[in-house]
């Protein structure tokens, strides 16, 4: 499934002087040693050629050992019933993924610091010889695939500040390319053990060692703002899930699905666009509503793409309601569109827009010149998708 890159945010990392040194430094010896000229050329190679090196590379190369447990989470939400009927308890999955919310907000507030303007602070570039230029070159290669992919939100971004616009679209790119793993031309040569590789690789590129052009966006993004490594590693966890599973038991197993792959980039961030000053929500509540959002674009994406993914052998629906509804998997495979399906249909999509209702609530909370693309994209995809 398409990755819902719709909001893009984290929680905290904060590198000390010296590590920011050794960053740059690494960065230097790493990329602006080489051939400048060739780096810029390689910025120009349209974004598949990145993906499918990507995907070349991390099945190719030796498997790391190193292995990461998924998490999960949320509340109110998911007890809404597709068939009107009452609420129930709040899952496992919802539980443990409402645990990685508080755990993001936690750390915002304990390392976030807030300026005359509201907004978080940005540590200074740090210029050493050669670094500077390569790092222009990466981001602004970052903002040309957002802008070729991601037209609408790319245009939002400009209205950002200049520092923010980088990170999203940094940010932005490290998501497709890894969705790309799995969704790509390069698929088939995917196997868990790359996706450890790859996983290797962002713990590389969060410690200062970027692997290419790309992940140095990225690796100094994440040196200047409170980013947290987490979703990142659980968005990996979303496509180990698509190498193994193609069905879903009930709503908690999709729900899980979900925040890997979409959910983890409301949380991703958060921090970057900026939460108002005037905002008198909790930090714990705009990222419920970043959450929240991330999860209604991947419902979204799941039923705009029934049939798409049903000739993949993949149903995103959930088993249990199918089967309330009178519905089986041959009926999804054989693309018949009846009084059932529609039944069926009109309840998936009063739940998304739950969860769009409650992504809402919290663009308001968020720093205005970090809103209208929120508030656009939702717009956009209620108006286009959940008609």
């Amino acid at each position: 499934m398409p990755v819902a890159l719709v909001w893009v945010a984290v929680s905290a990392k904060d590198l000390s002087s010296c590590d920011l040194r050794n960053h740059a430094g690494h960065l230097a010896s790493r990329l602006a040693g080489r051939n400048i000229n060739r780096k810029i050329s390689l910025a120009r190679k349209p974004i598949e050629r990145f993906c499918a090196k990507a995907a070349l590379e991390v099945s190719s190369s030796k498997p790391t050992s190193e292995k990461v447990s998924g998490l999960n989470g949320f509340q109110e939400l998911c007890s809404v019933r597709t068939d009107g009927g009452s609420e129930k308890p709040m899952l496992s999955s919802e539980r443990k993924v409402y645990e990685v919310v508080l755990k993001q907000a936690a750390m915002v507030n304990r390392e976030a610091k807030v300026g005359d303007n509201g907004l978080l602070d940005v540590k200074p570039d740090l210029v050493l010889p050669g670094t500077l230029q390569v790092l222009e070159d990466a981001y602004e290669r970052c903002g040309e695939v957002c802008a070729e992919y991601a037209k609408t939100f790319y245009l939002g971004t400009l209205l950002m500040t200049p520092e923010r616009r980088r990170a999203i679209w940094a940010i932005y790119v490290w998501c497709r390319r890894t969705d790309e793993l799995v969704d790509g031309p390069n698929a088939s040569h995917i196997t868990p053990m790359a996706l450890d590789r790859w996983e290797q690789r962002l713990e590389d590129l969060f410690n200062g060692r970027p692997y290419d052009m790309l992940d140095a966006a990225l690796s100094d993004t994440v040196s200047k703002f409170p980013v947290d490594i987490q979703p990142f590693r659980d968005m990996i966890e979303g496509m180990r899930m698509d190498l193994r599973k193609s069905h879903y038991k009930n709503f908690d197993e999709l729900y899980l699905y979900c925040y890997y792959v979409a959910g983890t980039v409301g949380l991703m961030s958060v921090p970057i666009m900026g939460i108002s000053q005037d905002s008198h929500a909790t930090t714990e509540d705009v990222y419920s509503a970043a959450l929240a959002l991330g999860i209604a674009n991947q419902l979204t994406n799941i039923l705009r793409d029934v049939g798409e993914d049903a000739r993949r052998g993949r149903i995103y629906l959930p088993q249990d309601e199918l089967a309330r509804s009178g519905l089986s998997d041959e009926d999804i495979f054989s693309g018949k569109v009846t009084d059932k399906w529609r039944s069926f249909m009109k309840g998936q999509i009063r739940r998304a827009r739950k969860f769009f209702d409650e992504a809402e609530k919290g663009v308001t909370e968020l720093d205005k010149a970090s809103r209208w693309p929120v508030m656009i994209s939702i717009s956009w995809t209620k108006l286009t998708s959940l008609c």
